[in-house]
């Protein structure tokens, strides 16, 4: 294997470190498994090891690292991968060939170069590596996702046996947790080393954890250090975030998708669903804002907690529901709701299907309201962030205009609608930052209702400097509630 290509993307990884910032996923990634869904047939799948869930005891010695490096170091894998689809891009990311070669090393040569449809040479293949580990003696790998993420061809090299290479298919990948589940089409002739596994919800800033990986080719690289924080915020894909343990230990391109290791030498326990190719989340079709200092006695709310629903989604489960915008949701299925990370995750670790009492204010008084949970689909998630703008003449930096019979028709508004239409934006106003645009149609300002634009500057004008505004308006024929602080 060469040991001067290097994968260039870095990541959130799951039990595995991460290239640029070292941060490592830690919440359980099994969200609406039971326990008997724990039961897996290796004949589809990696057995689910078991966790140990001690508290780690003893002291720390001059061989406490050694012993950590020789005991792990077999079960943790160098991967290979080539790719043709992202060789331009990664040209592009670079800027300069110079410095691509100097990540990868130069493109073999070749005889006579094979042409795209349009005739344009076709690029040779991206060589990129990575890290990953074995959590099953019969070939199955975790890494990142993003390390055989358009993989044409996998390879995986073992420790002692950089000269062999084995084949390797993906079995399942997650986005969100930026996971992949690799399952090796050849194996070696000798039993594999496998990972053991602990419990990542003891880890507490301080501890010292080992990481193992391939930092710039370099195989089976061996770095210490101490968790720097715990339960950080991780946003992999727009909308939505994994919480995820940082590290100081040091990360370099090629860590991605190896272990971070514990005094016992133990990572984190894996994603079960990946075996059967994607892990399924619950959702309920809102948008969401978190509760701030500024609005939540306005809410009805004794403190800031909770999530505010902005948006109901037309194809999502809330729609079926009786969730309203400006609702507060304050618990999920019982249990409080901190905030807006906090429901997402209840919600994400909810099995699509199941019916969750959510406790909701609004207009300042409790209620409750039922939901079906679906399912989420990331490949439908980061729906571009809407652009907010506002009143040029209330200091919120947006234009007014009552709305007339020929905009009710340019803007296909129902009869009968009655409200101000926003028809221009000031570029470093207030309203850009949330999310008012051109022909808006606002209906309500902190639940007043307007039908002119004399009306809706009159509202936007009681409001005090710094303070926030919930603006009710009718968007493309749908409704959403946005939020806009006065400057």
């Amino acid at each position: 294997m060469s040991t001067r290509r290097n994968t260039l993307f870095s990541g959130v990884l799951i039990v595995v470190t991460s290239v640029a910032i070292g941060l490592v996923i830690v919440a359980r990634l099994d969200p609406v498994s039971s326990p008997a869904a724990q039961t897996v047939n290796t004949s589809t799948g990696p057995a689910m090891p078991a966790m140990n869930s001690a508290p780690i005891t003893g002291q720390l010695g001059a061989n406490t690292f050694r012993d950590i490096a020789e005991a792990q170091t077999p079960m943790v894998v160098n991967i290979r991968t080539e790719s043709r689809s992202r060789a331009r891009d990664l040209t592009r990311f670079f800027g300069s060939d110079e410095l691509f070669r100097r990540f990868f090393g130069d493109p073999p040569e070749q005889g006579r170069q094979p042409r795209e449809e349009n005739g344009r040479p076709t690029p040779p293949p991206t060589v990129a590596a990575g890290t990953g580990f074995v959590i099953d003696r019969a070939g199955f790998i975790l890494t990142n996702n993003h390390v055989v993420e358009d993989a044409t061809k996998i390879e995986v090299f073992f420790f002692g046996d950089d000269d062999e290479a084995y084949e390797a298919r993906v079995v399942g990948r997650d986005l969100l947790t930026d996971s992949a589940l690799i399952e090796l089409i050849e194996r070696p002739d000798y039993a594999l080393p496998e990972a053991k596994f602990g419990d990542s919800d003891q880890m507490r800033p301080g501890d010292w954890v080992m990481a193992i990986g391939n930092p710039f080719g370099l195989g089976h690289t061996v770095t210490v250090g101490v968790i720097s924080a715990v339960g950080r915020p991780y946003e992999q894909i727009r909308g939505r975030s994994q919480s995820v343990i940082q590290t100081d230990a040091a990360i370099n391109p090629g860590n991605s998708g190896g272990p971070l290791l514990n005094l016992r030498g133990e990572v984190r326990q894996l994603l079960p669903q990946l075996r059967t190719g994607k892990v399924t989340r619950g959702l309920i079709g809102v948008g969401i804002w978190p509760v701030t200092a500024d609005d939540y006695e306005y809410l009805g709310l004794n403190e800031p907690m909770g999530a505010i629903v902005s948006e109901i989604f037309a194809d999502g489960p809330a729609n079926n529901s009786d969730l309203e915008l400006e609702d507060v949701i304050v618990s999920f299925g019982g249990e409080r709701v901190e905030n807006v990370e906090d429901l997402q995750q209840k919600v994400v670790d909810t099995r699509p299907g199941t019916v969750v009492e959510l406790g909701v204010y609004r207009g300042g008084a409790p209620t409750t309201v039922s939901i079906t949970i679906g399912e989420l689909d990331l490949g439908t998630e980061g729906r571009p962030t809407r652009v907010v703008i506002e009143d040029l003449n209330t200091g919120f930096g947006m234009r007014l205009q009552d709305l007339t019979a020929e905009s009710a028709r340019r803007l296909d508004i129902a009869p009968g609608t009655a409200g101000a239409v926003v028809t221009g934006v000031d570029p470093n106003g207030a309203a850009l930052a949330g999310g008012v645009r051109p022909d808006d149609l606002i209906t309500a300002v902190n639940r007043e209702p307007v039908s002119t634009a004399a009306e809706a500057s009159r509202e936007l004008n009681r409001i005090e400097s710094g303070r926030t505004a919930f603006l009710m308006i009718l968007r493309e024929n749908s409704p959403a509630l946005l939020r806009v602080r006065k400057e």
